[in-house]
């Protein structure tokens, strides 16, 4: 932050993003990798947000502060215990920080992304002279088990968190931000493409 501070003058904008995925059942989850994954997507987010709203406050600055979560923070998932357990963290996280900042000026938001068509991303990767990954084995199908159809892609999480980031969100503190092709408004039995539920 003092090299921020001592380049830039300040922070605007923050966007929490780092995180550790993948996990293990809560009857397999070793301890270490349990901490570790605490400590990267909460403890992480939290110190973050602590310093640069720090440095908000110190420099006058009204700023956004946005938080990526994940619908796995919305809902239970067999088999990955520390990833779900942090990122539904980060939802109350984001709340609470967003009424201890409102009297500065600073919005706290959360952005929640789903399972993301990576076509964009590898054309990106081979853009900039990476190799093409070989496909990997059988993988779930996530786009027909969302209601729109169409998984998002990294542009439109890139459109959501600078919405957030925003004047046009001036009013808009607390709140979470789904980005997620319907998947969580959707009833759970219903598989789309298939009627009603």
């Amino acid at each position: 932050m003092t090299r921020v501070r001592d380049t830039y003058g300040g922070v605007d904008v923050l966007v929490n993003n780092a995180g550790i995925l993948g996990g293990a059942s809560v009857l397999e989850m070793p301890l270490e990798r349990w901490n570790r994954q605490l400590a990267v997507n909460l403890t992480g987010t939290f110190l973050c947000t602590k310093h640069v709203a720090r440095l908000m406050v110190e420099r006058g600055r009204r700023g956004s502060i946005i938080v990526i979560v994940s619908t796995a923070g919305h809902q239970g998932q067999a088999g990955n215990i520390g990833y779900c357990t942090s990122k539904s963290g980060l939802l109350n996280f984001t709340r609470a920080a967003a009424m201890d900042l409102a009297r500065h000026g600073i919005r706290v938001n959360s952005l929640t992304p789903t399972a993301t068509d990576t076509e964009e991303g590898i054309e990106r990767a081979v853009d900039w002279g990476r190799a093409r990954p070989e496909a990997r084995g059988r993988l779930l199908d996530f786009k027909t088990m969302v209601p729109m159809g169409q998984l998002p892609s990294p542009r439109h999480y890139a459109r959501g968190a600078v919405f957030l980031a925003s004047d046009d969100a001036e009013m808009i503190t607390g709140f979470d931000l789904r980005v997620d092709a319907g998947a969580i408004a959707k009833y759970w039995p219903w598989i789309p493409g298939t009627g009603g539920g």
